[in-house]
């Protein structure tokens, strides 16, 4: 694809030698670039003098002696500025019930369950979990921990009982916060539920409190002194609640990630560097202004839902649409509505979600966007995984008209913002490339021993120097930290664990894909260790099993697995059957998303003679190639015939 789109004309950052001349002051005084946005981006209860700390590296800091509190900068300084009527956040509910909430309002409500938190114990350095459907009040709870100084970790309310629990174990959380139900597609999905099974047998012992936001009304269990309502316990609050200042190096939250094996990582990030990047990337990706109406799609429980619904568009004082249901309900033209409804400027959402509504208007044209007024729309965005260049083109064509630039953002939870991205008025657009590094990231291509590839080649993706918003470390596990994220043989750079290309011509970057056991399905990354663990924990029916990623045209990377029984192999119906007891397990145990597109059964798995399974031969098998690599250290090739068939 060869056609560069001209970029944006009005923006905050304009023209090539704009952002030429920002990266050129970053490559002259890298941590002099970066303490200048912090400043300029960041209210400080305490100015900091240092800007970065690279002396107990790969554990870096950044403006740690700075005093801040991330809940002030987001909701007091607007409110103070004289701009707490201004709106804050758009809320449109799964039935299509719109609820605008100020920024006094939002801080009042804030206050309100903060000093709530506090009255029940709750202090600064103590882990709070979320586990909240899409609403103001799960905005809210986050803001209110940030503002009394504990850590929330925010579990997507997609996940199971198990998986939920795992979380509040490892954080050793003091405190719950949900709702009675949630309301997705028109369907009550129970939370409340899911923590009680969740806490089941004194499963969390460091964890006393559970607050329930009735959402629904609908009926649920209710266990007396450790369950509260969430209406109960802030209607006698007060609306203030003197921020906690903190350092800038204080963590504000954790976000569980799948990684290569089977037990999820506890993502730290810092206030004051997090908080830079969210709001820098806020405003230069997406040209942020007072006039826009930003909607972000993604859930809170993942960390685009942390860095463009909670906090970057709140720290500039923008105004945001928040939804709680799916794209899909009550027809597959419910974001095209929505957008005409709320007069959305900048759109971001997910390639997943693109293609999804891509099928959905060519076969019930009465959903195509063409039929909606998308006029109010400019800038558009990409989030999740790379968007393939013909659906870049379809969302070009169709949603922006022919005239809104894309941002195709690379970036990770570890990252904690935009690291390559292109900038609305800076970077001719190239479909299927996330094209240039955001200014001061020093992205490269290298290779196994960490030199540099030339343009042209593929290799791995890393980031040659710290920057604010990165990962600190994995709660509780810092060699594993360091170990992921910064092994020897790359120099000391941060491995993103993708691989990725760049051009010889204009220099984009084209990122390839996962370089390590980690799926990206629909956007959230799942563990293949981690799918794994959850089919052989299937102790009566399974014996052992293999996960991989396939392409797939709508999720990007389906799920497939490779299983082998304690008994004899099935086939036919008796297949589908096990098949789907499989896959429910699965949902059961850490969540529908992880659930297998296609399970296959083997009487065993391709191994080596040292008991080493091949998945490179099962990629291969998945994608439905014939199986042209080396087969000689097989121990078991006639095994590869079987498992090449779909049961």
């Amino acid at each position: 694809m060869s056609t560069l789109f001209p970029p944006l004309t009005q923006a905050r950052i304009q023209g090539m030698a704009a952002y030429q001349a920002l990266c050129d002051e970053a490559e002259r005084d890298y941590a002099g670039y970066w303490a200048r946005l912090g400043r300029e981006y960041i209210s400080w209860k305490q100015p900091f003098t240092k800007s970065l700390d690279d002396s107990q590296a790969p554990f870096f800091k950044w403006f740690e002696d700075g005093l801040l509190n991330v809940s002030y900068n987001c909701l007091d300084r607007h409110v103070e500025a004289g701009r707490g009527d201004r709106t804050a956040i758009i809320f449109e509910t799964d039935d299509g019930q719109v609820r605008n909430t100020s920024y006094s309002q939002l801080l009042a409500l804030t206050c309100r369950l903060a000093n709530a938190l506090k009255a029940k114990g709750v202090k600064k350095g103590d882990r709070v979990v979320i586990y909240m459907p899409m609403s103001v009040e799960g905005v809210a709870a986050m803001q209110a921990c940030a503002r009394i100084g504990a850590t929330h970790s925010v579990v997507f309310g997609g996940f199971s009982a198990q998986s939920l629990r795992d979380r509040i174990q490892d954080a050793g959380a003091v405190a719950l916060i949900t709702a009675d139900e949630q309301l997705r597609g028109g369907k009550a999905l129970p939370l409340k539920a899911i923590v009680d099974d969740a806490l089941a047998d004194g499963a969390c012992p460091t964890l006393k409190d559970v607050i329930v936001y009735k959402r629904t009304g609908g009926a649920i269990n209710w266990t007396a002194h450790r369950d509260h309502w969430l209406h109960e316990l802030t209607e006698q609050q007060p609306e203030t609640c003197e921020p906690e200042w903190v350092d800038a190096e204080h963590p504000l939250f954790l976000l569980y990630t799948s990684g290569s094996t089977g037990k999820p990582k506890g993502v730290q990030h810092s206030s004051g560097g997090y908080l830079l990047h969210a709001a820098l990337t806020t405003s230069w990706t997406f040209d942020l202004q007072d006039s826009d109406v930003f909607w972000c799609t993604a859930d809170i429980g993942w960390v685009t839902g942390h860095s463009y619904i909670a906090y970057g568009p709140l720290a500039l004082g923008g105004t945001e649409l928040v939804f709680e249901g799916v794209p899909t309900y009550p027809d597959a033209g419910r974001f095209w509505q929505m957008i005409q409804k709320h007069k959305v400027t900048v759109f971001y959402t997910a390639p997943t979600a693109i293609r999804s509504l891509i099928k959905a208007a060519e076969t019930t044209p009465a959903v195509h966007p063409k039929n909606y007024d998308l006029s109010s729309l400019r800038i558009l965005g990409s989030v999740g995984e790379p968007i393939n260049p013909a659906a870049w083109l379809w969302y070009y064509e169709n949603v922006g008209g022919s005239r809104c630039p894309i941002m195709d953002t690379w970036w990770q939870t570890e990252t904690g913002g935009h690291m390559i991205t292109p900038l609305p008025g800076v970077t001719p657009q190239l479909p299927g490339s996330c094209t240039l590094p955001f200014p001061g990231i020093q992205a490269a291509i290298v290779d196994e021993t960490g030199h540099d590839v030339p343009n042209g080649q593929g290799g791995i993706l890393v980031v040659k120097k710290p920057w604010p918003s990165m990962i600190r470390t994995i709660w509780g596990d810092p060699e594993r930290y360091k170990k992921s994220y910064f092994p020897e043989e790359l120099k000391g750079y941060y491995l993103a664990g993708d691989g990725a290309s760049r051009a010889a011509d204009t220099g984009y970057f084209t990122i390839t894909g996962r370089i390590d056991d980690v799926l990206n399905v629909s956007g959230h990354r799942m563990g293949t260790m981690e799918i794994e663990s959850a089919l052989v924990s299937h102790t009566e029916l399974v014996a052992e099993a293999a996960v991989v990623g396939r392409p797939d045209d709508l999720t990007g990377e389906a799920i497939c697995a490779f299983v082998v029984l304690k008994r004899s192999r099935p086939t036919g119906d008796e297949a589908k059957a096990i098949a789907n007891e499989l896959r429910n397990w699965v949902a059961k145990e850490i969540g529908p998303i992880a659930k297998p597109k296609e399970i296959r059964f083997g009487d065993n798995l391709p191994k080596t003679r040292s008991g080493k399974i091949m998945r490179r031969l099962l990629r291969s098998l998945a994608k439905g190639e014939a199986v042209t690599q080396d087969t000689s250290t097989l121990e078991n090739p006639a095994i590869l015939d079987q498992l090449a068939k779909a049961n």
